[in-house]
């Protein structure tokens, strides 16, 4: 790392070049969506040379090559700072652990530092690990493994002859209905009647022989299962008392974290995610970067004056991650944490409550009686947000005060341009929702990528889900995922960008940011994803094309625009 303050801010770094004539941030960093300050961006420099050139500890990001199956990326941060003295530099942080481990030099170290040698959870892991021992000694001993063959067996045995029994029964009771019937033509009534006595005591005889068989086994299952009872039970309890140590040992760490704030107030994270969705951590809340860097700067009397995250190396096979990319802190995990430790600092405010839409215009492409067609402006709702009412939707009502319906056939997301669809009657609507269910309505979007693709048209399938430690984002899933399908056409490449042509299969949320982005799609975010890549002026992409029937006229509409970017 760079040069280190001597005083008791050991992890105190200065720039290593002069950074006279770049102004301090008015208000700390908006984590969720930001911008980098250059002196955060310089910072952020610093310490990618340093991860470059370090020989302290060993590990692969995987920059420069591929590693199958390993998620070897790692994000970082950093927190620009100001000292007692007056003194600006900036801390740096990795989220979790980095080379194995949670302590490495010149990085802040982690909040609760549960892992250390003759740690309570130390101890705590050792003693969970002899119960586990213990029932692994069980469910591997003769004892337990004879009864359980035993049981096994005599089950396996008892369902043999009490199917064949029955089996027997019903040949043998057929096969007295047959004598019965013969009986009744060829014979007299007394020896009808003789027959038919005998036949009635074999029946007899048969039956209380199958009772005797089925006691037999019920008996003789009773005794193994007994047997493997004795041991079953020991087992379980070995497994509760594995259960509620691994619950005490969770309980305790969850007590460690106690998270500071500008002002000396501490607060759990348990107390912190009681007032949220999750109501217990979810795993890692904590460890990742901004809260570490947040926790040192205040118990050493550091300033924090704004900060940015970013990610090194390779990305993992579910996410969107780019190299050397700036990213916002995530939401599940960080955003409730942050709220504690925030408060009392002067921080920006969230870029989208300042957003003005009084200059969006919405151009009609198409109208008649039964629907309109219009394009949306981006960076617009197509229906009213939690901070901005004004949308698509509220200016339609206004507009249409006589229509019937839900009006917004479809919508798209705020920072979408494009064609969207809105019908005058509940009618007209039904009908459209009903094209689009049967998928009959076709969509093409223009997109502009980072960089030069080097393909000229494709297919993507990937399965997508929400990331629900970090909403709105979505992650590529084969488990879990809903399946997702993207056709794909270059139309220009200029300027080491890419215009393309996308047409969703499927539907799926924010499916042709990722399909973009993501390493096994097109590996190239949109221009200006803030989510899965770089902010710009606003994001590339543009529902350009929609072809339908008219519900009323049965005609086949295809509207079009140019790209408006």
């Amino acid at each position: 790392m760079s040069q280190a303050a001597t005083n008791k801010d050991t992890l105190f770094t200065r720039f290593n070049k002069s950074i006279a004539g770049i102004s301090l941030p008015a208000q700390f960093t908006y984590p969720f969506f930001y911008e980098p300050h250059p002196l955060c961006k310089l910072a952020a420099k610093q310490l990618q040379e340093s991860l470059k050139s370090q020989t302290n500890w060993q590990h692969d990001f995987g920059i420069d090559h591929w590693v199958d199956g390993v998620n070897i990326g790692k994000m970082f941060g950093v927190l620009l700072v100001q000292n007692e003295a007056g003194e600006i530099g900036f801390l740096s942080a990795f989220s979790g652990k980095l080379a194995d481990e949670h302590h490495l030099p010149g990085f802040v170290p982690p909040v609760v530092d549960y892992l250390a040698v003759d740690s309570y959870y130390r101890k705590g892991e050792k003693e969970i690990e002899e119960v586990n021992n213990q029932l692994c000694r069980l469910l591997e001993s003769d004892d337990y493994l004879t009864a359980k063959s035993n049981w096994e067996q005599a089950k396996a045995q008892s369902e043999k002859e009490l199917t064949h029994s029955k089996k027997i029964q019903k040949e043998a009771k057929q096969e007295r209905k047959l004598k019965r019937e013969k009986g009744k033509e060829q014979l007299s009534e007394n020896d009808f009647l003789a027959l038919d006595a005998a036949l009635k005591a074999e029946s007899m005889q048969m039956h209380y022989q199958s009772k005797d068989l089925v006691r037999k086994w019920k008996t003789e299952l009773q005794e193994k299962e007994a047997e493997l009872l004795h041991w079953d039970n020991q087992a379980k309890a070995l497994k509760k008392k594995r259960k509620q140590m691994s619950n005490d040992l969770q309980q305790w760490i969850f007590d460690q974290y106690q998270f500071l704030n500008i002002d000396g107030k501490t607060r759990s994270v348990c107390d912190i995610f009681a007032e949220t969705a999750f109501k217990i951590p979810p795993s890692g809340a904590g460890d990742c970067a901004l809260p570490k860097l947040l926790q040192y700067a205040f118990k050493y009397k550091l300033k924090p004056l704004a900060m940015a995250e970013f990610w090194w190396g390779q990305s993992p096979k579910s996410e969107v991650r780019k190299h050397g990319y700036f990213y916002p802190s995530c939401k599940g995990k960080c955003e409730p944490i942050l709220g504690h430790m925030l408060d009392g600092m002067e921080v920006a405010r969230s870029p989208m409550l300042n957003v003005s839409t009084e200059d969006k215009k919405l151009e009609t492409i198409y109208e008649d009686d039964y629907l309109l067609v219009l394009n949306k402006p981006h960076e617009f709702l197509s229906v009213p947000g939690k901070t901005n009412a004004d949308s698509v939707l509220a200016r339609m009502e206004k507009q249409l005060p006589n229509a019937t319906g839900p009006l917004l056939v479809h919508r798209l997301d705020r920072a979408t341009s494009g064609l969207l669809l809105v019908a005058k009657t509940k009618e007209v609507h039904k009908d459209l929702q009903d094209q689009f269910l049967a998928r009959t309505i076709k969509k093409r979007y223009a997109a502009l990528l980072e960089g030069n693709l080097a393909g000229d048209e494709g297919r993507i399938e990937l399965p997508l889900r929400p990331d629900i430690e970090d909403r709105p984002r979505q992650l590529v899933c084969f488990e879990h995922g809903k399946p997702a399908t993207t056709q794909w056409k270059v139309v220009e490449r200029k300027n080491n960008r890419t215009l393309v042509h996308l047409w969703p299969m499927t539907g799926r949320t924010h499916q042709l940011r990722v399909h973009a982005a993501h390493l096994d799609g097109l590996n190239m975010p949109m221009v200006g994803d803030d989510l899965y890549g770089k902010p710009d002026s606003r994001l590339h992409l543009q529902a350009a094309e929609l072809s339908f029937v008219h519900p009323v006229t049965k005609e086949e509409m295809t509207l079009a625009l140019a790209p408006d970017f």
